[in-house]
């Protein structure tokens, strides 16, 4: 039994008591919190109200002094141990990850859910969207666990949707999903690289959240990170290979008057000195983030027109 085991079987007893002290250690364990949990409090919290069965959505005080059977301490005293010798981070422990107010399952075939793009599906991408009804088809390329995919079909839901990844197994990993919020009828998979299986198909609006992690900042990433698939995050070209084949191809696949958004993360500045000529519109979040572009049909088309020589 390790010292972790040991102390939440035999010295802690209440949730508080459990909850304390397990923030302390993750506090003096040096963890990194960036896959949905601000601090060691939340990680916390997340990690055991899931273990317990409880939402987890708020601090459950009518149980906050219920003590917890020795079962219930030995099932989070290991993920506790996962978490900290491990560095697994707590959603791949739960295999939950909540993204735009929506709970997803997720596991270590997908990225766990942590984009911007929640506050603009959240708003329907206002201003940019006048008028919601009018967007028939929504493409999300590269979905991995289809969780944008699936809040685009809650915030537009008269709206077709394709859900498109080269891996199959995040595909499944969506379908899980889709099934899991009912909306088979609504969201389809689509197993291609990039745009080789969408022929013919047209969009009003095609969101991607693609691999573009270069090589050097992956180097640089907290070992929580090593737990997610490489694919899914690393691209080639300093982060930019999968984002140029993206903006050189979609004109093709927008209506008239479709747009295109795009997260490039850390990688917006080495984006911007890669095609200085494009006027990328540069997205500001209100609850944190930044790294998401829009372009319209147009702007695809002349992205094309100046830089398909290099494809």
């Amino acid at each position: 039994m390790t010292t972790i085991e040991r102390t939440i079987t035999n010295e802690l007893h209440t949730l508080r008591d459990v909850l304390r002290w397990i923030t302390s250690q993750f506090n003096s364990a040096d963890l990194f919190y960036g896959h949905g949990n601000a601090d060691a409090f939340n990680d916390a919290l997340q990690l055991i109200l899931h273990s317990l069965h409880l939402p987890v959505t708020e601090f459950p005080e009518l149980f906050a002094d219920a003590r917890l059977t020795h079962t219930e301490k030995q099932v989070i005293a290991e993920l506790v141990h996962r978490r900290i010798i491990e560095r697994v981070p707590v959603p791949y422990l739960t295999h939950e990850a909540w993204f735009a107010g929506l709970p997803f399952y997720v596991d270590e075939r997908v990225l766990i859910p942590r984009s911007p793009f929640a506050e603009l599906i959240e708003e329907q991408f206002s201003p940019w969207i006048n008028n919601p009804d009018s967007i028939n088809n929504i493409l999300d390329m590269c979905t991995g666990g289809g969780c944008i995919a699936i809040a685009c079909a809650f915030a537009f839901p008269d709206t077709q949707i394709d859900a498109v990844d080269i891996s199959q197994d995040a595909l499944d990993v969506a379908n899980i999903n889709i099934t899991k919020h009912g909306l088979a009828e609504q969201v389809r998979t689509i197993q291609s690289d990039l745009w080789h299986a969408l022929k013919g198909q047209k969009y009003d609006l095609i969101v991607s959240n693609p691999p573009y992690v270069g090589a050097e900042e992956m180097a640089t990433l907290p070992a929580e990170y090593d737990h997610e698939p490489v694919s899914a995050l690393e691209a080639d070209d300093n982060g930019l290979a999968l984002v140029e084949k993206i903006v050189l191809h979609a004109a093709e696949h927008l209506t008239n008057n479709g747009l295109l958004f795009v997260e490039v993360g850390n990688s917006d500045y080495a984006t911007m000195n890669r095609w200085p000529d494009i006027d990328f519109l540069w997205l500001d979040f209100e609850r944190g983030g930044h790294g998401i572009f829009m372009l319209t049909k147009q702007q695809c088309i002349a992205f094309s027109k100046q830089y398909a020589w290099r494809s």
